[in-house]
């Protein structure tokens, strides 16, 4: 039922990336794990796709064992099943307490666990939810590549090294390394220096572990941060991200290039459907 495969129009919509729902799941893990799922109401058939069969009695009484992140998804685990969630372009969960929730438009699915409610909201229904038997995934899953945090610099090399398409595309495809979306990738090239546009299997190993160490870095400084909050992104307690204040080439078209000693100008152009920031003049290798 997961496809993983989500519209993107063109400067217009943004999706949750690896450190947004990664800000999600720590932010579930303390109420959640360990706790006995009460009360779930589905309050529409479908997100992007139908619920399951009997979803909301299959969760209901189920105990979550540990909450866990694969590249954008979020996988509750419970005894006799795998909970799958993606939040799509505008998902979210938000908890309050039973006393305090009022039931907001879009909230598809509700659940409670002790005195605390969650609720998934999600204006544009690209989310998905699945729940699959204990030990099995869905198929992006199983195909999806190390993530950047997990992944050794020379796998990394040799899964670049088999494609000609634009680097930037490469490190959108979750085949290649998982959890990455246009914001980070954007950033992380700029800070490695790196042309969006160059070929990928011309990268070599040392820009290649470079590059790694810059990717890294940047989503450790979003998920401190709390993600990105552009348009829908806010943590389960409501709060906004702030890393689109510490954007150094993401939608700052116009604005002076911030490497030290580069006097270039950020731009903005289309790849792949997408759009791409960089400097012409910085990251020209």
């Amino acid at each position: 039922m997961l496809i993983g495969l989500w519209v993107t129009i063109l400067g217009t919509c943004i999706v949750p990336e690896l450190p947004e729902v990664e800000t999600v799941c720590r932010g579930l893990r303390p109420y959640m794990e360990g706790k006995v799922l009460q009360n779930v109401v589905l309050h529409r058939s479908n997100l992007r796709n139908p619920f399951p069969p009997m979803f909301a009695e299959r969760l209901q009484g189920q105990v979550v064992s540990k909450i866990n992140r694969r590249g954008k998804y979020i996988l509750v685990e419970l005894p006799d099943y795998t909970w799958m969630m993606h939040l799509g372009m505008s998902g979210r969960i938000q908890r309050s307490s039973v006393a305090d929730y009022i039931h907001q438009k879009h909230d598809h699915v509700v659940w409670q666990v002790d005195d605390m409610t969650f609720a998934f909201n999600d204006a544009r229904r690209f989310g998905d939810m699945d729940l699959l038997p204990k030990g099995q995934m869905c198929l992006p899953i199983k195909t999806m590549a190390p993530e950047p945090f997990e992944i050794e610099a020379g796998d990394f090399y040799k899964r670049l090294q088999r494609t000609t398409r634009p680097l930037k595309t490469s490190l959108l495809d979750q085949a290649i390394i998982a959890g990455l979306g246009n914001i980070y990738v954007c950033e992380a090239l700029w800070q490695s220096g790196l042309s969006p546009f160059k070929v990928s299997d011309s990268i070599t190993l040392k820009q290649t572990q470079f590059l790694l160490k810059n990717i890294c870095e940047v989503l450790e400084r979003a998920i401190q941060s709390g993600g990105a909050s552009l348009r829908d992104h806010k943590t389960v307690e409501g709060t906004l991200g702030y890393f689109q204040h510490q954007f150094r080439v993401y939608d700052q078209k116009g604005t002076p290039c911030l490497t030290d000693k580069c006097f270039g100008t950020i731009k903005r152009e289309a790849q792949s459907g997408r759009s791409t920031y960089y400097c012409s003049t910085c990251q020209k290798n």
